[in-house]
């Protein structure tokens, strides 16, 4: 594979990217959460926390994509050779809500490129750091880590398979849970329509085949960025509604699928809480830290 050396040239490269926060990026998420008084009012109300993943995301013409769906690497992010790709976490601090109608400048830096080897393999973390502003100043820093991994190997495709099986049987332990956890699902429609919103190609969301046949997964993935986003929500409208998100980090720890349902669970005090997901059989999915401004 590519050494390590070959990517320090994508360290500190820069990329501007200005996008107007429109009221139908809005509706469409807001039919996708079932959200029927936002998909009325789209633009009544500030961008909902995790909202922004929504804008910004590359328009790559169809003849440079990848094989998996993604715009195809060695522009702004380095050609890592190895064939998988996935959000391994984020860590976000807002200054201020993002307003519906606004124009947003993202500003992005690659911050760093690590080489991992471990029992799952040789792993290459990119991480990218994005600034958002408006008229007005700044909206919201956030680091995103991007991990890229080989294909999957026999034992992983063996671990994935037994996941699909217990959660089609209906088996489900909680591997952590909280006082009141939150059921919520994601079926092949509803992951389609977040990818049409975001202009995600990424087939392991939508191609149930290339997910089994190609990445040996036993569905479809759930977007990690969804997920955070349904825990962000999950805040602002349950636990602590009308209270602002100052800063929320979080990983992503197992795939979750559009088999079952599954979870959202959150424990704290009036200012700082842990959140977390868990998958279709109970296991944790994205752990995360978040704190109310």
């Amino acid at each position: 594979m590519t050494a390590l050396n070959d990517f320090s040239a994508w360290v500190g490269r820069l990329q501007t990217v200005t996008d107007t926060i429109s009221p139908v990026q809005v509706r469409q998420m807001a039919a996708t959460l079932n959200d029927g008084a936002r998909l009325a009012q789209p633009d009544g109300a500030v961008l909902p926390a995790g909202w922004h993943w929504l804008y910004f995301n590359p328009l790559e013409v169809q003849s440079r994509l990848g094989d998996d769906g993604h715009p195809a690497r060695g522009d702004f992010l380095p050609p890592v050779a190895l064939p998988r790709r996935m959000w391994a976490g984020s860590r976000l601090q807002w200054s201020r809500a993002f307003a519906v109608g606004s124009v947003v400048t993202k500003a992005s830096e690659i911050l760093k490129v690590t080489q991992k080897s471990g029992r799952s393999g040789e792993m290459v973390f990119v991480t990218v750091a994005h600034d958002y502003a408006d008229s007005h100043g700044p909206l919201l820093r956030e680091e995103h880590d991007i991990v890229y991994r080989d294909w999957p190997s026999a034992d992983e495709k063996a671990a994935l398979a037994a996941l699909g099986a217990r959660a089609r049987a209906g088996e489900h332990a909680f591997e952590r849970t909280s006082a009141g956890p939150e059921p919520v699902s994601a079926d092949a429609v509803a992951l389609f329509r977040y990818s049409a919103a975001t202009f995600n190609g990424h087939r392991i969301h939508y191609d149930v085949d290339y997910c089994r046949e190609v990445e040996g997964y036993p569905g479809l993935v759930v977007h990690g960025p969804l997920i955070a986003t349904l825990l962000l929500g999950y805040i602002e409208t349950k636990v602590a509604p009308g209270h602002f998100i100052r800063a929320f980090e979080f990983r992503a720890v197992r795939p979750t699928f559009d088999l079952t349902g599954f979870h959202l669970h959150a424990d704290g005090d009036d200012t700082s809480f842990t959140l977390w997901s868990t998958n279709n059989v109970g296991e944790v999915g994205i752990d995360g830290r978040l704190t109310l401004g």
